[in-house]
This record gives structure tokens, sequence and C-alpha cells, in this order.
């Protein structure tokens, strides 16, 4: 079970605001969620199972092979931006 207040740590620092009632929801969000990795954990052989990377295999999708085209240099890149560090796009601090 997670606790509330392991939930109010992590709200903090994604910077969410939430209500007292939506710890609540996903406090009971989260426990569902731990309950079925747990199931999935007790069946046999899981390990051996190769994960999946999309969830049905369609053949006959064609995929276009990467090619290198045109690029934007790093000042058509600068152009666009409102603040600029050393040719870098700044961008706001969003973690601690």
């Amino acid at each position: 079970m997670i606790e509330k207040e392991k939930l109010r740590k992590y709200a903090k620092l994604l910077m969410f605001d939430m209500k007292e009632e939506e710890y609540e929801t996903l406090q009971e969000e989260f426990n569902i969620i731990l309950k079925q990795m747990d199931l999935i954990a007790k069946i046999p052989n899981i390990e051996k199972v190769k994960p999946m990377t999309f969830p049905f295999i369609n053949e006959d999708a064609k995929l276009r092979e990467d090619i290198v085209g045109d690029y934007l240099t790093t000042g058509e890149v600068l152009a666009n931006t409102k603040q600029q560090v050393d040719d870098q796009v700044k961008i706001p601090k969003v973690v601690e």
C-alpha cells in the first residue's frame, strides 16, 4: 500500500497542486495497480516472456527507413526561442 505522505511528496516534487480527495483517489488507483503487479508476478515463468513493443503484430505494416535529410542549423533553432544560453535553448527549471 502506498502512503498518502509519499504521494504528497511526489506531487510536490512534480509541482502538482492536488485536493485531499484527489490523493485518496490516487491512493486507491495505486493500490489497484500494485495488486495487479502482484498477480502478474505470480504467473509461472513470466521472466521468460519477451516484452511487447506493440500490443499487436502486423506483418503487413511497412515502416519507412530513417533517412537523414535537411535539418535546422543552431542559428535557425535559436531564432525561434525566447531565451538561450551558450547556443542552447534555455527552459524553466522543473526539478529541484
